[in-house]
């Protein structure tokens, strides 16, 4: 603690009045003790602090107005307060609310008879920020944590698929990356291959179609795929790209396929087959092997809530049907398994929000080694029970035994989970005439449990939550 220069000069004029003034102004609260430590007068810079405590302290031992754990703090503030240079503590008041008040004080000896003036700073404020910020930090290395795991997954999956990946730069056409698949193919014409420009892998003919694919795929987000001969040897590839945007850079994910490797087998456009897919009033939906969309019809398209194929080619699945991570791979699987699905009820989720409950039936498209499957949708929402609840378990024993092997187990038990409690809410609803308050007591849940629950579940509306 400093001092001032000229203390008597400065302030030798002022009477008490002006002296309390000025050290109620200097703090948010400020009091007067005696040696003891007992206080004699209080006053408040905060009116939040005033209406906290008003003048209840009045005649207290100091240490009586903390809590339990600030007590040697106060005591060491009294016994500082004679010295040249007396430390500001943080000690804590208890208060009608919930929360702890933090104060900080400082204590000062004044006059011969021992008396002391404490005068403290309201920390609340500063003690909002700082959890605030403790929060924004744990938020942050959480979202870091989440960014490094994404990114090892990404990496490891990069490298592990045995089709040749490029990551090339729209602007200069120079390869940002490519996977050890990639460089086996290219590293004859490229060395090395990263860092390169991307053309010159392939000879004149091929780098020109190449480079008109990107330039489409550029304009128009998307085109068919091109065939390209690589510089240096016979071979040819089948390169298709698509573009993203990484940090403010557009960038190109370039796929290269042997010429060999046959695509999936469409309907010729003058079969009339195809005429009739595009005039069925159910969706259908032919995807590749890893259920990516490669045709779909307009009945589909409505369902999803999409306006042109083309939103749709190229997306997996999954973007839209059931539940993320399982159903898709639940049909997948039967698929590659026995070849055929019937009847497997989901549901489906449009672009903008709606959903309708759907049935699926799939068959799988042999074409050598690299099958596909074709998906039949069928809106099935006019069929359920104007209350909207189901009466049969979604998944039967024998189905969920079916998907052992197929889909983790977590998913299987939370699945189950999930189906059992459906039950049990509806059941508990059935015997109470639909009584919610009623239903919870007996479920062994609060209102407001049983109120999320029915919403999780689709179980009507929340106009009980109210009562």
């Amino acid at each position: 603690m400093t001092h001032f220069m000229a203390p008597s000069k400065s302030f030798g004029a002022l009477d008490a009045k002006a002296i309390a003034a000025l050290i109620a102004a200097s703090g948010d609260v400020a009091l007067v003790l005696d040696p003891g430590g007992t206080i004699q007068d209080i006053a408040y810079g905060s009116p939040e602090l005033m209406q906290e405590w008003g003048s209840q302290w009045l005649g207290r031992a100091w240490a009586d107005t903390v809590t339990v754990e600030s007590r040697p703090k106060v005591e060491a503030l009294l016994r500082d307060a004679a010295t040249e240079s007396p430390r500001w503590r943080h000690v804590n008041h208890a208060s009608s609310h919930d929360a702890d008040i933090p104060v900080q004080y400082t204590a000062v000896q004044v006059g011969p008879d021992g008396l002391v003036v404490a005068v403290g700073r309201d920390l609340r404020g500063i003690s909002a920020l700082q959890q605030r910020l403790v929060a924004a930090q744990q938020a942050v290395e959480r979202d870091y944590s989440r960014l490094r795991q994404m990114e090892l997954r990404y990496r490891i999956l990069f490298h592990a698929t045995p089709d040749p990946v490029l990551i090339v730069d729209a602007a200069s056409l120079k390869v940002a990356e490519a996977n050890p698949a990639a460089m086996g193919l290219l590293s004859g014409a490229m060395d090395p291959v990263v860092g390169r420009s991307l053309l010159e892998g392939f000879d004149a003919a091929g780098a020109e179609a190449l480079q008109a694919l990107l330039a489409h795929v550029r304009a128009t987000g998307r085109a068919e795929e091109v065939v390209a001969r690589a510089a240096l040897g016979e071979q040819e590839f089948r390169v298709s790209a698509s573009l993203f945007r990484h940090e403010g850079t557009a960038l190109f994910l370039v796929r290269l396929a042997g010429r060999e490797a046959h695509a999936i087998a469409r309907p010729a456009k003058g079969s009339a087959l195809l005429p009739l897919l595009e005039r069925m009033p159910d969706g259908f939906v032919v995807t590749d092997p890893d259920g990516r969309i490669l045709e779909a019809n307009p009945a589909f398209l409505d369902l999803a809530q999409l306006a042109t194929a083309e939103q749709a080619r190229g997306e997996s699945l999954e973007r839209w049907l059931g539940r993320p991570g399982v159903d898709l791979n639940v049909l997948v699987a039967n698929l590659r398994q026995h070849g055929a699905v019937r009847l497997y009820a989901t549901t489906l989720r449009g672009e903008y929000g709606g959903s309708v409950d759907i049935e699926v039936s799939a068959a799988s498209l042999p074409d050598g080694d690299r099958p596909g499957f074709g998906f039949t949708i069928r809106n099935v929402g006019r069929r359920l029970a104007p209350e909207g609840r189901k009466t049969e378990l979604p998944r039967s024993v024998q189905q969920l035994k079916e998907l052992v092997g197929r889909v983790p187990l977590k998913d299987l038990v939370r699945e189950t989970t999930d189906v059992v409690e459906q039950l049990c809410i509806e059941a508990a609803l059935e015997l109470t005439g639909d009584n919610r308050a009623s239903a919870a007591e007996i479920l062994g849940l609060s209102r407001q449990s049983l109120y999320v629950k029915l919403r999780r579940y689709g179980l009507g509306d929340s106009e009980g939550e109210g009562e």
